[in-house]
């Protein structure tokens, strides 16, 4: 079916890293970044160019579009859905692919910053790559792999069916986001004009990797109240918030419930900012785990250093507020299993052998699961994500527009 394909992902994929799309945690503007519209844009320009007619650009930064049906089947809506934005982890700015071509194992260097390298001793995934096509940035900046990959992949899927009218498929919904590096990826999707049943990010790692199961996660700000006074005469009186908060960080568990050393189904609490003075400092934390009892007792474990630190400065106080961020998918996943079984069946379809595993993460699908649109995450084949050492397949990427084609063609074999 792809014998003769002449594929866009690779050519796609190294326009569009090129384009400086990093969302801003700290802005309030919606997107976060006008910039994330750049590649928006162009996005909405090629739909139209493969024949989307109704592809645009809302006022929130969403791309949306459709491939109309082409069977007389009732197929149930799908939607295709990747984020434009990169992560505020790593720079973004004036990224410079390279392609490595007939890769053969070898620890790949950067010129441009000789302080890193890309070593498959550290980095295993690479030894699935020999004879492939790997392509990274220069090293001094991310590449964007995540999730413009999977932008890509979309785009050439799209282009792909649109061009084989006689491959059946029901409606196909297309639907770019911003802002999820930030955790705002569906903070504004319009559900009801999306109208899709059910959905799939294409936003993983490893090829033929189906990931299921998200982490459940929190956000919590702990806010110290200290005492204040001139440093010269403070001795009795001095409570410095900031040095309350620096304990409390210190005393969390350091073998346990911590990123560095936790694994597979572990969660975990971490600080990710601190700012402050004496008399009064903020710390900002995310909370994980698989489950929701255990992340409210993570949460706990927070709550309970707190106060046994404070309980040694009576002058001083807490605030310690936490909020929700999104939940495991699986939960509702679960209650649609044909979702995640006809993918391992695409999957299964272009000569991959499918691994359906947890994310130790979250995904746009994540929380579009709990907006009414079962929505499962498929390999992208991307690895190393916010770093300078990001880095993905030429080959990978095809064989996730193959996985995308197969699933559109499924859900239409298995209607009536």
């Amino acid at each position: 079916m792809f014998n003769n394909y002449k594929y866009t992902v690779a050519d796609r994929f190294l326009k569009y890293v090129t384009i400086d799309t990093q969302s801003d945690p700290e802005s309030s503007s919606v997107p976060s970044t006008e910039k994330q519209k750049d590649l928006s844009n162009l996005l909405v320009r090629e739909l139209h160019e493969i024949g989307l007619a109704d592809a645009h650009l809302d006022d929130k930064g969403y791309v949306y579009a459709t491939l109309p049906s082409n069977t007389d089947k009732e197929v149930p809506v799908i939607c295709f859905c990747s984020h434009v934005d990169t992560s505020p982890d790593c720079s973004g700015k004036d990224v410079k692919p390279q392609v490595h071509t007939n890769y053969q194992g070898q620890v790949i260097t950067y010129p441009q910053n000789p302080e890193i390298e890309l070593d498959p001793r550290y980095h295993p995934d690479l030894n699935d790559q020999i004879g492939k096509d790997v392509i990274t940035s220069d090293g001094t900046t991310l590449l964007g792999a995540d999730n413009k990959a999977g932008v890509a992949e979309i785009m050439d899927a799209v282009n792909f069916l649109s061009t084989h009218p006689e491959l059946k498929h029901g409606k196909i919904r297309i639907l770019f986001t911003p802002d999820e590096e930030i955790g705002r990826g569906v903070d504004h999707v319009d559900m009801k004009k999306l109208g899709a049943d059910y959905g799939y990010t294409i936003d993983g790692e490893k090829l033929g990797s189906i990931e299921d199961e998200t982490f459940s996660a929190d956000g919590a700000i702990l806010t110290i109240k200290g005492v204040s006074a001139h440093p010269g005469f403070a001795k009795g009186k001095m409570e410095s918030a900031l040095k309350i908060a620096s304990e409390i960080i210190d005393q969390l568990p350091k073998d346990r419930l911590s990123p560095e050393t936790t694994e597979k189904n572990e969660g975990f609490v971490h600080p990710t900012s601190i700012q402050g003075g004496i008399e009064e400092t903020v710390v900002k934390f995310i909370i994980r785990a698989f489950d929701n009892i255990s992340l409210k007792t993570n949460a706990d474990v927070i709550r309970e250093t707190a106060d046994k630190v404070l309980a040694k400065f009576p002058n001083s106080k807490y605030k310690f507020e936490v909020y929700e961020q999104y939940r495991n998918m699986k939960q509702i996943l679960d209650q649609h299993p044909r979702v995640v079984e006809f993918a391992k069946i695409a999957v299964k379809r272009t000569g991959v052998e499918p691994n359906k595993k947890s994310i130790r993460g979250g995904t746009d699908g994540s929380r579009l699961s709990y907006m009414g649109l079962p929505c499962p995450n498929i390999f992208a084949g991307e690895h190393a994500f916010h770093s300078k050492i990001e880095w993905v397949s030429v080959q990978d990427m095809q064989k996730a527009v193959q996985t995308i084609v197969h699933l559109s063609m499924v859900w239409e074999e298995n209607a009536s």
